[in-house]
Parts: structure tokens; C-alpha cells; sequence
């Protein structure tokens, strides 16, 4: 049963400290790193995000396993049953797992909710058959759930694998590469989106002693061994992205977000230059980053957001509540999110009178029908960044119901706790 919420507030001012949980992205790697470091690399900072306890749980039983096994002088003949594993949502822990558990020995099934079973996945299991993993498809061709065998013996390093998919797909390869015994040297074909998303795993890679070279639209990294190392997560960027669409929306804005840094390796901290162009300043002091509200006209009409995707209906939200037909381009992974995220928002901004009108690969915003009701409903899809883009609008709509307010727990569980410490009201249904 979802559980909605009404979502109020009476001035159009934010004020306030808001203390971020650690970043999704940050730390679904970390963990993985961690799960394949033999105990070398330890995690600070462990987000409380609902998808990564999900990966961290799996991974620390995993670990655990192979632990008492080594304890109790494990024979290698004794074949352990087949464990199904249920990621339930968790769309970044299904593409990590897919590569970790293609290099365990043991044989699991990897499945998820009925959403997860509609996510493409062959183009990463294609990528691990290239390397001889043992990989079936227990349901639809292409899509999860997986039965992933294990224990395979490598016959090639060379992959070749589209770029323009997922950037996920990518990432749990290079993940895994320093496991292999032949190591790995990974083709791009084609436009690289999400490229930050790239480099965070690189950056954080060598953090843990794994060295890589990209030279075009080459990666290779060689069998190499983790080193000791602690990766400390820096809080959420994305998460941060709805105060930052706050800010825009009010009248006045003084807020402070504690522990985000300038140079960060997350690649949603563009928001503070997209938003720059809203009248948001960022200043980077005392240990975090200080958002104020500046009013100023709004010159830019192109955002092309193929580095930063999960920024998408933050922005669009943003630029349709001001009445700001802006284009954007770089939407192409949205169709295959949590659900199909331009169609979702075509839905909702449809119940302010914006539209989003898609041509080609440009997707523009027609403000002239746009109006305020004085309530509204929001579906989420069960998209907990559909919940979050579209709670801003609250400072613009006198009430605003939006459905199934536990999906925020994907990725930001206090959301609404932290909405009501700067003077919203949430009133659940």
C-alpha cells in the first residue's frame, strides 16, 4: 500500500543546514571495490541510501561466506547449492553484481523487481561472455533475472562495448578488471555518456592502488592487486541537486550543505554551474558549500545534460515551474531508468500546462499554457527522483499530494524530514 503525502509551505523562503547522506554513486563502488580487495580497502562514510544497504548486504554475506569457507578448509569439489538473490530495485547493484558475481565461484541467480526485469542488461552480459563468462537468462532474452555460473577461465582481455547506453555497464567491468588474470582493455564504441560517472570509478580505482591507462577510446588496466587504502564517500551530489532546485524556486535562499567540496569526483556537482544560471551561488566554506539565492534573468536555452542524467528532471522541473522554455539534449538513457523518465515528466508537467515536446534527440519545454493550480497530484512511477524533482514545486502550489512518498528511500531516506527543518509541512495521507 503507498503510503502519500501532502507537501505545503506557507512562505516561498529557505533557510537552513542540511546534512546529506553519502553518495549513491560514490559508495556502490566503494563497496564492490571493497568486497573484491580481500579486506585491503575499508569504506568511511556508508550512504543510508535503500539501494546501497541492499549492495552492501549482499556483499558482506558474500564476503562472510567465502571467510568461513576458508576457515572451515573449504574443499573445491563440494559444489554449493544455487543462491537467488533478489536486488529487488536496485538497478546499479543488478549491473556491479552481474560483473562481481561472473568472476565468483560460486553459481547464483540475480533478480529484482518486476521493474528490474523490464532493464535491459544484454549489453553487459554480452560484454562478460566476450571474456567467457557463464551467463544465462533464466526469463526474457536480454533482461534480468540472470543464472551467472562463475569460476570461468578467461580466453581473451578485449571487450567492445557501446557507450552510449550506460555508463554503468562500463563501470562494473573496469570494477572487476584488476581481478582478471589477463586483465582487461575495453573498447568504447561510439559517444561515452555519463563520462564523469567513468572517471569516478577510475579515480577511485587508483585511490585503492589499481592503475589504468585510457588512450582514445581505449581503458586498460592489467592484473594488479589492491593496496591498503580507506575510500572516504563524499555526500550526495544528486541528492544535493533538489536543494539547489529549492533555491531557484524561492523568493530568498540561505543554505548550507556541509561536506561537499569544489573538486569533487561526482559528476552531478555540475549543478552548481547549471544553477548558477538561475541566480544560485556556490561558495565553498567551512567544510561545505553555502547556496544563496540571487535574483537575475535567465539567458541560457541549451542544456545538454548526456554527463549528468540524473540531473534531468531537476533541471526540467526547475525551467518549467519558472515558465523558461529551455532545450535539452543528453536524455537518451532516461527511457530506461527506474521507469521511462521522459515520458513520466511529459505526464506531470502536463498537470501545469507545460510541455515537453520531444524531436529527434531534443526534448523542448512550451511554457504557454502554463499555470499554478492550487493543488495538485504527483505520480512518482516509482521513481524516487520523480518524488523529489517535482517537491520543490510546493513553494509555487499552494498543496501538492505526491504518491508513494517511501520511494525517496532509494536514494535520500531523510528527504522529508530535511524538507521540514527549512519550513515545509508533510502530512502523510
Amino acid at each position: 500500500m503507498h503510503q502519500n503525502i501532502i507537501l505545503t509551505k506557507k512562505t516561498k523562503t529557505a533557510n537552513g543546514t542540511i546534512q546529506l547522506t553519502g553518495s549513491k554513486s560514490e559508495c556502490n563502488r566503494a563497496l564492490v571495490i571493497e568486497a573484491l580487495s580481500n579486506g585491503k580497502v575499508k569504506v568511511e562514510n556508508i550512504s543510508d541510501a535503500a539501494d546501497t544497504v541492499t549492495l552492501a548486504g549482499i556483499l558482506k554475506s558474500k564476503v562472510e561466506s567465502q571467510k568461513s569457507k576458508v576457515l572451515a578448509g573449504d574443499k573445491s569439489e563440494i559444489k554449493n547449492p544455487v543462491s537467488e538473490i533478489n536486488i529487488g530495485p536496485a538497478g546499479t547493484a543488478m549491473r556491479f553484481l552481474t560483473a562481481y558475481f561472473a568472476i565468483q565461484d560460486d553459481e547464483v541467480i540475480l533478480t529484482g523487481s518486476e521493474r528490474m526485469k523490464q532493464r535491459p542488461i544484454g549489453i553487459l552480459v554480452d560484454a562478460l561472455r566476450q571474456l567467457s563468462a557463464c551467463i544465462e537468462y533464466e526469463e526474457q532474452d536480454g533482461f534480468p533475472p540472470l543464472r551467472l555460473k562463475g569460476g570461468f577461465t578467461q580466453l581473451t582481455n578485449q571487450i567492445n562495448i557501446k557507450g552510449n547506453i550506460s555508463s554503468q555497464y562500463i563501470t562494473a567491468l573496469l570494477l572487476i578488471a584488476a581481478k582478471l588474470p589477463l586483465g582487461l582493455e575495453l573498447h568504447i564504441e561510439g559517444d561515452l555518456t555519463s563520462k564523469p560517472y567513468v572517471e569516478m570509478t577510475l579515480a577511485m580505482l587508483q585511490q585503492a592502488g589499481i592503475r589504468h591507462q585510457w588512450n582514445g577510446n581505449v581503458i586498460s588496466i592489467a592484473h594488479q592487486e589492491f593496496a591498503t587504502a580507506v575510500l572516504p564517500v563524499e555526500p550526495d551530489w544528486s541528492a544535493a541537486s533538489y536543494w539547489y532546485a529549492i533555491a531557484a524556486l524561492a523568493d530568498e535562499a540561505d543554505l548550507f550543505l556541509p561536506g561537499l567540496t569544489q573538486y569533487s569526483l561526482q559528476g552531478d556537482s555540475v549543478i552548481t554551474e547549471i544553477m548558477a544560471n538561475f541566480g544560485i551561488t556556490s561558495q565553498f566554506k567551512n567544510g561545505g558549500v553555502h547556496l544563496q539565492k540571487e535574483v537575475k534573468p535567465i539567458f541560457r536555452r541549451i542544456f545538454d545534460l548526456k554527463e549528468c542524467p540524473d540531473l534531468a528532471q531537476t533541471v526540467i522541473v526547475v525551467c518549467a515551474a519558472l515558465g523558461h522554455e529551455a532545450s535539452f539534449t543528453g536524455l537518451e538513457t532516461l527511457k530506461i531508468k527506474e521507469t521511462d523518465r521522459v515520458l513520466a515528466l511529459q505526464n506531470e508537467l502536463a498537470k501545469i500546462g507545460v510541455k515537453l515536446i520531444e524531436k529527434g534527440q531534443v526534448y523542448k519545454l512550451d511554457c504557454s499554457e502554463k499555470h499554478i493550480p492550487e493543488k495538485v497530484f504527483i505520480n512518482t512511477y516509482e521513481d524516487h527522483r520523480m518524488a523529489m524533482a517535482f517537491a520543490p514545486l510546493a513553494l509555487l502550489i499552494p498543496e501538492m499530494e505526491i504518491e508513494d512518498a517511501k520511494v525517496v528511500e532509494k536514494s535520500y531516506p531523510a528527504f522529508w524530514s530535511d524538507l521540514e527543518k527549512v519550513g515545509f509541512e508533510v502530512k502523510a495521507l
